[in-house]
């Protein structure tokens, strides 16, 4: 089956461990984790929906990351269960450019949406008696819709540049998903053009967002440390202390993967770091938005009651 050039017609993900024990206890993690994150995202989608108190603009953006994590964590972990329980551990080319696709889709679009999620948490504390004005529906509409079209863009060219490489030695992945370091590893004839569209788009997807995000945050810095009581500059502290975890936690792992020279890479050590930003991360955020967020708390409180 000639595709693209390419002599494979399917590739097969070798996961975590070829130990029928081990996978057997990867399963039943792996289900408790994607359960979690199911049943915490959607029950913070819901929460935002349907209390008044929660339509604000954080609450918004939450939303969408909510729904973003969904997704991410839907391209992934229904293919690692099949993985860990299935003898068939292959999944075909088409379906490897899809997963590739979506997943690279969704979390550019997550790292512009953090970016935006960071100017709203500057506006809300340098303008708190404006917060509402400044970050209108329409304003906050543009920006998430600007991350999706921003993710979505760059995972085509992405996506196109990949697998117009040339597969023909091997089609084992050593990895849990199609990502970029194992496909390139498996690439003979590699164009040196794709080195150079990988660092633009790293660049545009990661650490311009970052940049902007640091230098938000060194504005909010400089307008906390002019607020005069030491009690309020710690509740404007805490309006953006879970945005920055979240931030450092996503960020971090993404650019331990795709920032490092290629002499570095570890693919059995990457496997835990990308289950951790794919898998862990999207449900850790509800946690993160929830736990110490009192009006998410309340509402929850109401809704049970």
């Amino acid at each position: 089956m000639d595709q693209n050039n390419n002599t494979v017609s399917e590739f097969i993900m070798l996961g975590f461990t070829t130990d029928p024990v081990m996978q057997k206890v990867l399963f039943a993690v792996f289900l408790v984790v994607y359960t979690l994150t199911l049943m915490g995202n959607s029950s913070l989608i819901m929460l935002i929906c349907n209390d008044s108190r929660l339509h604000t603009p954080m609450y918004f953006f939450i939303g969408n990351l909510s729904f973003l994590d969904l997704g991410l964590s839907s391209v992934y972990t229904p293919k690692i269960l099949e993985t860990c329980i299935s003898e068939d551990k292959s999944i075909s080319f088409a379906g490897c450019v899809a997963q590739f696709f979506f997943s690279a889709a969704l979390d550019y679009t997550e790292c512009y949406l953090l970016a935006a999620m960071a100017y709203d948490r500057y506006v809300a504390i340098s303008k708190p008696l404006l917060y509402s004005q400044a970050m209108s529906l329409k304003l906050c509409v543009c920006f998430v819709a600007a991350s999706y079209v921003g993710g979505f863009i760059n995972s085509v060219i992405i996506t196109k540049d990949t697998f117009a490489l040339t597969f023909c030695n091997d089609n084992v992945i050593d990895d849990f998903f199609c990502d970029i370091p194992p496909l390139v590893k498996l690439a003979c004839g590699k164009k040196k053009s794709f080195q150079s569209v990988l660092f633009f788009l790293l660049t545009s997807n990661v650490i311009i967002p970052i940049v902007f995000i640091l230098a938000t945050y060194l504005f909010i810095i400089a307008t906390i440390l002019r607020i005069r009581s030491t009690q309020g500059r710690l509740k404007a502290f805490s309006t953006c202390s879970s945005h920055l975890i979240s931030v450092t936690l996503y960020y971090g792992s993404i650019l331990y993967i795709y920032a490092r020279p290629r002499s570095s890479y570890s693919l059995d050590r990457d496997k835990i770091v990308s289950t951790f930003y794919t898998v862990v991360f999207p449900m850790l955020n509800p946690l993160i938005y929830s736990l110490r967020n009192k009006d998410v708390k309340e509402a929850l409180n109401k809704l049970l009651k």
